[in-house]
């Protein structure tokens, strides 16, 4: 691991309008006792930390993620950008991601994006359909998300939208509904998921009754087919895009690459002469915050062991459809590709992963029991 990966930066805004019912991510309602400027002020500090680890390389891209970004006033994303770009080396191409959601987002604030550098957008629409935007506990009406695409488009000729599928009592017309609605616009990113019931929701205290395997599969079927006639490229298990348009933020997590996380719970991993060491950051806005300007911001920092790196480097990798090379896995490991011979074997056998001309990918079968094959590594 003599040469360094490529570097990304992730900041975490953690809060939102209002917590949907199935969402586990670390984002909290609106409140008045922590202050937008105070938090971005934590943020700018929080990255400082990381000076060391970071000062003589190059940062790829950037993304901020939620929670719901777009909560925030322009001026404080700029704030982050702009002191990113003027105290380190931010690739003069940079993808800069931010995401939005129509309920928290409007022209006004996405021009403000534009102007201050963010140059990809990413709207959480999920549905179009008011009958299950409300099932989900979203804050935005199906209209609301077709005319945020719509002023968007205006904007930006970089967009990505959220879909979400296999939603409670949903049906596949309204499915095709969805599409049909967001492919009007040719955005040229489309990340779509299946809906999965995860602890510490409230859909997990209170499980909806969610379509069976069939129509959840019947659903995927669907999207792959209509998508790929619109002409994007399934690049990625939830991701589909025009060509050239992949989102290369993903892309450098999928391929192992470095990332520094600043904000409230979230995440690094780092490359270096001691090996790759995952960071993370107090959850508790307040908590992080207070850790950050005392110089206790980080809940934990580990070394992944020798042992561990083949799983956690095929747990990003083969979510490509792509595969990856096997000269990519001893780079970022560390290790001979030797090491893991047995384990491609055996999921060769069972028609999970092919390993040829040095590349290592899974099959359409393994795309979609992605955990098992990972199970092959643990």
């Amino acid at each position: 691991m003599n040469l360094l990966p490529p570097l990304s930066l992730y900041v975490h805004i953690p809060w939102c309008v209002k917590k949907c019912l199935y969402c586990d991510f670390n984002s909290h309602p609106l409140r008045s006792d922590v202050s937008p400027e105070d938090y971005v002020d934590a943020l700018i500090n929080d990255i400082e930390v990381h000076r060391r680890q970071i000062q003589d390389r190059v940062i790829q891209t950037m993304f901020f993620g939620g929670g719901t970004p777009s909560v925030f006033e322009p001026v404080l994303i700029g704030k982050i950008i702009n002191y990113v770009r003027d105290n380190f080396t931010l690739s003069i191409d940079a993808e800069i991601t931010l995401e939005a959601n129509p309920g928290a987002s409007d022209r006004i604030k996405f021009e403000g994006y534009r102007k201050v550098g963010v140059n990809r957008l990413s709207i959480g629409v999920q549905t179009t359909q008011d009958h299950l935007l409300a099932k989900l506990g979203r804050v935005h009406s199906g209209h609301e998300a077709i005319n945020a695409l719509s002023e968007a488009k205006k904007i930006f000729d970089n967009i990505n939208v959220d879909l979400m599928f296999a939603l409670p009592g949903q049906r596949i017309d309204e499915l095709k509904r969805d599409l049909s609605g967001v492919l009007e616009f040719v955005p040229e990113h489309l990340s779509i998921y299946q809906l999965t019931i995860e602890p510490n929701t409230w859909f997990y205290r209170y499980p909806p009754k969610l379509p069976d395997d069939d129509l959840a599969s019947e659903m995927q079927f669907e999207i792959e087919s209509i998508v790929d006639e619109c002409g994007y490229d399934q690049y990625e298990v939830s991701a589909f895009s025009k060509p050239d348009r992949q989102c290369s933020h993903n892309i450098n997590y999928w391929k192992f690459g470095d990332y520094v996380g600043i904000g409230a719970g979230a995440h690094s991993k780092l490359s270096g002469a001691e090996g790759v060491t995952r960071m993370v950051k107090y959850k508790q806005p307040k908590r992080y915050m207070d850790g950050v300007f005392s110089g206790d911001a980080i809940l934990s920092s580990q070394i992944i062991g020798s042992e561990s790196l083949p799983f956690e480097f095929f747990m990003n990798a083969l979510r490509l459809n792509s595969g990856v090379s096997a000269d990519l896995f001893e780079k970022r490991t560390g290790l001979p590709v030797n090491v893991v011979d047995s384990h491609l074997k055996a999921l060769e056998k069972r028609g999970l992963v092919t390993f040829s001309n040095s590349v290592i990918k899974p099959t359409t079968t393994g795309m979609r029991f992605l955990n098992e094959v990972l199970q092959e590594f643990l």
